[in-house]
């Protein structure tokens, strides 16, 4: 530590008439009197704001383009998650952002409780016409949370509207994530996100994910692993009872708390047929695998199901507004249309006219660039990149997922399949050492169980080359060499 000579900034606070203040300088807190202010060597980060890690604030970031995200050092990023599986387009689309300077120019807010707006009714006419078979209208939202919060009380409130006040009871998986917001968060399994907020949380039910390279025996079948995971959504319903039970959600690739885990056979055909079987609402997830990620539009398409309820967010807007929506079905629209005559729920940024300007024009784009081939044919090109990268990593247990939505895996010891000491952090160290090569990807810790477990995702823009796949990968292995040294 040394005397401060060079944060004009914090010399400033402090000058101001000699008072006490406490300053975050390169995220550390710390006390200065008399003027004299105290700070590690290094550039000195003043902030007003409240960042995800206080005491490491991020980089600022000044420009974007395509893949790339600079920051203010002049240094550049592949982005190589799409931020949190957002920026399906990349960075500065000019057919985006003229489609926004032309919204912005004739209508940019009206609230949805005087107003609809032709750009809404566009983007709605457009999800639904390439929507699962059953699902006929959308509620535009702000996010992936304000969905899945939007579609929980829908669930509720179809069953009031139709005389069933009785079913209550949410059941979604462990190692899910289905939002931050309270409802989203009881509902969802990540168990690290969840602790501390548990006496705020409603009551919600969990079932063991299909998650195959975790929970299938070596002597199981994929048919038979499915339907062994599929029976637990039936044992608990019938554990609540039939009659009590609203929904079950879940996510068709698991994302970030696990790493896009697909479930294995025809799980979600059983899930769907169990739904049936007791009238439970089926929702499916679809934040983070949804809107092309997995190289389908919506993902359940690969089970060949529809749900009652499906949630989309990212990849809609591309990170070029926030933008999310949830999609119900007939029946779900029909008992709201005969009963009270209207969904009991609302936001003030609702159907915002720029973010569904944003959405529009991104699904336009992917549509006319037959970029869904792209995420098919680049993601096929990134699983062997990754196989013969990480194949026969000793450290690597798993390379999984589906389209431009991959992950792996790491592992102490590959035939046990035991995990690294969570202590050792090491999701937290490739992360750095991806950014110190100009590469953004998503680890996180907790993959197992919320505490032990370590995987990277990746989930790169639709628009990526076999040249930007060769320069992601090359650049995760260095991280990850470095990272376990």
């Amino acid at each position: 530590m040394k005397r401060a000579t060079n944060c004009s900034p914090c010399q400033a606070q402090h000058r101001e008439r000699g008072r006490r203040a406490k300053i975050a300088c390169a995220g550390l807190g710390r006390f200065a009197r008399a003027g004299v202010i105290y700070f590690p060597a290094k550039a000195c980060a003043m902030t007003h704001l409240l960042h995800r890690a206080i005491h490491t604030p991020p980089r600022i970031a000044v420009g974007a383009k395509r893949i790339e995200i600079t920051d203010r050092d002049g240094r550049s990023y592949i982005d190589a998650s799409g931020g949190a599986a957002v920026s399906c387009l990349g960075h500065a689309h000019p057919d985006v952002i003229a489609a926004l300077h032309a919204q912005l120019d004739h209508l940019a807010y009206a609230h949805t409780g005087f107003f609809t707006s032709e750009v809404a009714e566009k983007l709605a006419d457009t999800l639904i016409a390439g929507a699962p078979a059953g699902l006929e209208h959308v509620y535009l939202v702000s996010g992936g949370s304000e969905a899945v919060e939007a579609a929980l009380k829908m669930a509720r409130q179809y069953f009031t509207e139709t005389g069933q006040p009785e079913r209550r009871h949410i059941i979604a998986r462990r190692q899910s994530y289905h939002g931050n917001t309270l409802g989203a968060l009881a509902a969802g399994g990540n168990e690290w996100r969840r602790a501390q907020f548990k006496p705020l949380l409603m009551q919600a039910h969990h079932i063991a994910p299909c998650f195959a390279y975790r929970e299938q025996r070596e002597d199981e079948s994929d048919a038979a692993y499915a339907t062994r995971a599929a029976d637990e959504l039936e044992a608990k319903i019938l554990e609540l009872g039939p009659e009590t039970v609203a929904a079950f959600i879940a996510e068709p690739v698991v994302g970030a708390t696990a790493g896009a885990v697909p479930a294995v056979g025809d799980y979600f055909k059983q899930i769907r047929a169990i739904c049936d079987r007791y009238g439970v609402l089926l929702i499916l997830d679809e934040v983070m695998c949804g809107m092309g990620r997995t190289g389908y539009r919506y993902a359940c398409e690969y089970d060949g199901i529809s749900p009652d309820l499906l949630t989309i967010a990212k990849g809609l807007g591309g990170g070029f507004q926030p933008v999310g929506a949830t999609l119900l079905s007939k029946k779900i629209y029909d008992a709201f249309a005969a009963g009270t005559g209207f969904f009991q729920h609302g936001h003030t940024y609702m159907g915002h006219p720029m973010a569904a300007a944003a959405g529009l024009a991104v699904q336009q784009v992917i549509a006319r660039d037959n970029l869904l081939e792209n995420v098919q044919a680049m993601g096929a090109h990134l699983r062997d990149e990754l196989q013969t990268a990480f194949g026969q990593h000793p450290h690597i247990g798993d390379i999984r997922g589906r389209g431009l939505f991959q992950a792996i895996e790491l592992v102490a010891d590959r035939e046990t399949k035991a995990p690294f000491d969570p202590a050792r952090k090491l999701h937290a160290k490739i992360k750095a050492e991806a950014m110190a090569r100009g590469l953004m990807v998503y680890p996180m810790g907790g993959t197992i169980d919320g505490v032990r477990g370590d995987h990277v995702l990746l989930a790169p823009p639709f628009i990526v080359t076999r040249d930007d796949v060769a320069e992601i990968t090359g650049r995760l292995s260095e991280a990850v060499e470095a990272a376990l040294a």
